[in-house]
């Protein structure tokens, strides 16, 4: 996962923005995204990330520049050429790797609730001819449990009845006018849905991408910010 570091961006992009709208200037994001590819030692495919639970499976018409991409928020390879993406600035990316293939989510609240991961590894096992027990997953930084405010609807589309108290994962402070109000851990949510999938180590998620300012972008904090990106590839 890249972080601020290097890049030809500046102002409030300055660095490895990979980011193509969120103001930065186009050739700057080109520059970055190239130097990604080239650290990488394939194509990544920069999906057309949009908060849901669609997995793409890359095929090297993927690949092509100027490539029409339908809209997705995971992918899986099992063609060493091409590498799997997110984009992230606050939501949680997530790697996968098995025998004969990989994978990487884009997992925000609702891309999580809605089942990303299950998608992901369910395609990648598909693809790769292989069982959950065999791959191997990675948590990104992502907003961490401090920062992560959020509302009943959250905690709702987790199956959990908004009480006034801690939950699991989910840590009530009203806020400042006494409204009820939870910091959710975004990575600790997703390391539970994938040990009851029943992987074989999962990895990373001890970043936040907020407090860190230095080294990671944030939408939550500076709007609307610059992109990072996880990549992954099979090895040839």
């Amino acid at each position: 996962m890249t972080t601020r570091a290097g890049g030809v961006s500046e102002g409030p992009y300055a660095g490895l923005n990979v980011g193509v709208a969120v103001g930065d200037q186009p050739q700057a994001v080109r520059s970055n995204r190239e130097r990604v590819a080239s650290a990488l030692g394939a194509t990544p495919v920069f999906l057309r990330q949009v908060h849901g639970a669609e997995v793409l499976r890359l095929r090297p018409e993927h690949g092509q520049p100027g490539a029409e991409l339908p809209a997705a928020d995971a992918s899986v390879s099992t063609d060493p050429a091409l590498g799997c993406a997110v984009q992230a600035a606050d939501c949680l990316p997530v790697l996968f790797a098995a025998p004969g293939g990989v994978g990487a989510a884009h997992a925000g609240w609702r891309g999580l609730a809605a089942g990303v991961l299950e998608n992901t590894l369910r395609a990648l096992c598909e693809a790769a001819h292989c069982a959950p027990a065999q791959v191997h997953a990675w948590l990104g930084a992502c907003i961490g449990p401090e920062a992560f405010e959020v509302g009943e609807d959250v905690l709702r589309a987790f199956g959990c009845a908004p009480r006034h108290e801690d939950q699991p994962l989910f840590a009530f402070r009203p806020d400042a006018a006494g409204r009820a109000r939870w910091r959710a851990d975004l990575a600790g949510l997703a390391r539970q849905r994938l040990s009851m999938l029943g992987l074989a180590s999962v990895g990373g998620g001890g970043w936040c991408t907020v407090s860190e300012a230095s080294r990671f972008f944030s939408f939550r904090r500076e709007p609307p910010g610059g992109r990072m990106v996880a990549v992954i590839r099979l090895r040839g």
